[in-house]
C-alpha cells in the first residue's frame, strides 16, 4: 500500500468486505485537514482491485484540492465498489457498505458517482447518517449530477476568457471523456453554445445518444486523451475507469 505509485500521504485506506453479500470495497481517506473527508461512492466492476485502489487513491486526492479550491470545510475522501451497477442485488451491497461509512463517525461522507445515484444515496442513507446527495433531498426527478455538468461549462467558459479572451464557445473543440448524467449533460451545454465536441465512453448506447443529438465525434475511450482539441474538462465518468 505504502509504495503504491498512487499513495500520497493519505491518512486511511479501509478494504471493506461482507461475507453475505460479497461486498469488495475501499474508502480512501486522503485528508481531513480542512474538516471530514468528502467524496462520492463509485460502482464498477473493475478487473482487479489493484484497478480499484488506484482509482480510489487518485479520486480521494482530487476531492480533497477540489473541496479545498471551493472553500469548503471538508477534506477528501473517496469510496468505491467494486461491482457491476446493473446487479439487481445492488441495494444490498449498498446498505452492507454504508454500514462501514458509518462506522467511521462522520470522519468521511460519502454521496453519489458512476454507478450510484441519488435514488441509491437514500439506500445507503438507511444505515448511515453521512451521506449527501439523496433523491428525498430533491424535488422528483432532479439529478444532482447536473451540478457537476454546469461547473464543467462555467470551467470552459472560463478557460475560453482566460487564454483566448473569448466571450463565447463557437467553434472551440472539447473532448468529453464519459456520458453519464454529468457527462451527457455538458455535451448539451456545450453544443448549445456552438462548441464541436469530440467524445468517449465505455457504454456504445451513451455515445450514440450523445453524438445524434449533439452532432459529437466519438472515439475510443482509451484515445479521448490524444485528440486535437482546445479543452478536456475534468468532468469523470465511466469511461475514466478504463483510464
Amino acid at each position: 500500500m505504502f509504495t503504491h505509485a498512487e499513495f500520497d500521504h493519505h491518512e486511511q485506506v479501509l478494504f471493506c468486505h461482507d461475507e453475505r453479500t460479497g461486498l469488495r470495497g475501499i474508502i480512501a481517506v486522503h485528508s481531513t485537514a480542512l474538516g471530514p473527508a468528502a467524496g462520492g461512492c463509485r460502482m464498477y466492476p473493475y478487473a482487479t482491485i489493484d484497478d480499484a485502489l488506484t482509482d480510489a487513491l487518485r479520486l480521494s486526492k482530487g476531492m480533497t484540492y477540489k473541496n479545498a479550491i471551493a472553500g469548503l470545510p471538508l477534506g477528501g475522501g473517496k469510496r468505491v465498489i467494486v461491482a457491476d451497477p446493473s446487479r439487481v442485488d445492488k441495494p444490498d451491497l449498498l446498505r452492507a457498505f454504508s454500514r462501514h461509512v458509518q462506522s467511521l463517525g462522520g470522519r468521511y461522507w460519502t454521496a453519489i458517482d458512476v454507478g450510484v445515484g441519488p435514488a441509491d444515496a437514500d439506500i445507503l442513507a438507511e444505515n448511515s447518517d453521512f451521506v449527501f446527495a439523496r433523491a428525498s433531498q430533491y424535488p422528483d426527478g432532479f439529478n444532482p449530477s447536473l451540478f457537476t455538468a454546469l461547473g464543467g461549462f462555467v470551467g470552459v467558459q472560463a478557460v475560453a476568457a482566460h487564454i483566448w479572451n473569448r466571450a463565447d464557445l463557437k467553434g472551440l473543440r472539447v473532448a468529453i471523456q464519459g456520458l453519464g448524467a454529468t457527462g451527457r449533460d455538458l455535451a448539451r451545454r456545450l453544443h448549445e453554445a456552438g462548441a464541436e465536441l469530440v467524445v468517449a465512453d465505455v457504454k456504445d448506447e451513451a455515445v450514440r445518444d450523445v453524438v445524434a443529438s449533439f452532432a459529437a465525434e466519438a472515439v475510443a475511450p482509451e484515445a479521448i486523451h490524444a485528440q486535437d482539441v482546445d479543452v478536456l474538462p475534468p468532468v469523470r465518468s465511466a469511461a475514466s475507469s478504463t483510464m
